[in-house]
């Protein structure tokens, strides 16, 4: 079902090391999903021989390109998808360009930047079909820019038709979340704040995330069941992490969008995307909320080009 191998590098040489971080042959979902569902939350890894790692990478994962990524979705029913630009390529976005190219409309992105992007960059990014740029403030990634910056440079988002997405540690929440309610587009909260999802919902970092998504500003991926809680055991794999993110779909409905996180960079272990897919019965037991979740608000969030009746 998973791999115990942690997937950490924690030296320079550890870094260079190839890691497997997807499973070649992951399960098929015993559910079927509604027309235009949409993974919310991937990346893409190479080919090297186009694609070059950022010299700047912690950890070396083996290659998952496109063509992997499109395969896993035709086996899961999966017809929309948003890339997330990794660290592991740095800020050149070329590789999830060449995805949303490929994915002909049906595959869009959220780019890497830095906070001192020019305007005619985020042009030509927002044109080429990437939605968001995601700030990461998380001690193992990439972040050469401060919350101030980070808000500062919203009025720009705006004009090109971009939201703001923000990955961190659940701790920072109680000071981030104030500051970013001030940003002027959307803010996108990933893998539900990173809380520890065995603590329960009465947890503070967990309240103050719901408290954040009383304002309508802010949306949530309920994406990461599998690293807000690691417990994958064959009887109930995640069942911490599904009951937050049921009680984030039940509270916000149309605040909440989904994602496999294929290929799992930087994780405790190596998730089942079938299981992963399967959990969804859990997460949106009710088909219209699943709809709301795998369809409508992803329509919304990221304007795919084929309107939803």
């Amino acid at each position: 079902m998973y791999s115990e191998k942690t997937m950490t590098a924690t030296t320079n040489q550890d870094a260079q090391i190839p890691i497997r971080t997807y499973l070649e042959s992951p399960s098929s979902p015993g559910i079927k999903l509604p027309r235009f569902a949409c993974d919310s939350h991937v990346h893409v890894f190479g080919p090297t021989g186009r694609f070059p790692y950022s010299t700047d990478r912690k950890i070396t994962p083996v290659e998952a390109p496109k063509e992997k990524l499109f395969a896993l979705h035709k086996q899961l029913g999966i017809e929309r998808c948003v890339i997330v630009q990794s660290v592991i390529h740095g800020f050149d976005n070329s590789v999830v360009e060449d995805a949303i190219l490929a994915g002909k409309g049906a595959y869009l992105g959220v780019a890497l930047v830095p906070a001192t992007v020019t305007d005619k960059e985020l042009h030509r990014l927002a044109d080429v079909g990437f939605r968001g740029v995601r700030f990461n403030f998380m001690r193992h990634l990439l972040n050469d820019a401060s919350i101030q910056q980070v808000i500062d440079m919203t009025p720009r988002l705006k004009a090109v038709g971009m939201h703001l997405q923000v990955h961190f540690e659940s701790s920072l929440i109680h000071d981030l979340g104030p500051l970013l309610a001030k940003s002027q587009v959307p803010v996108v909260i990933d893998h539900m704040g990173r809380v520890d999802a065995r603590k329960g919902n009465d947890h503070e970092d967990i309240q103050v995330l719901f408290r954040l998504l009383e304002n309508k500003l802010f949306n949530v991926k309920v994406s990461g069941i599998d690293r807000i809680d690691a417990q994958a055991f064959i009887e109930n794999p995640y069942a911490s992490g599904i009951a937050i993110a049921r009680s984030l779909v039940e509270r916000y409905p149309e605040q909440c969008v989904w994602g496999t996180d294929w290929p799992h960079p930087n994780h405790t272990h190596i998730p089942d995307d079938g299981i992963l897919v399967d959990a969804l019965t859990r997460m949106a037991p009710d088909p219209k909320l699943l709809e709301q979740v795998l369809v409508l608000n992803p329509q919304r969030l990221y304007r795919f080009s084929s309107q939803v009746s």
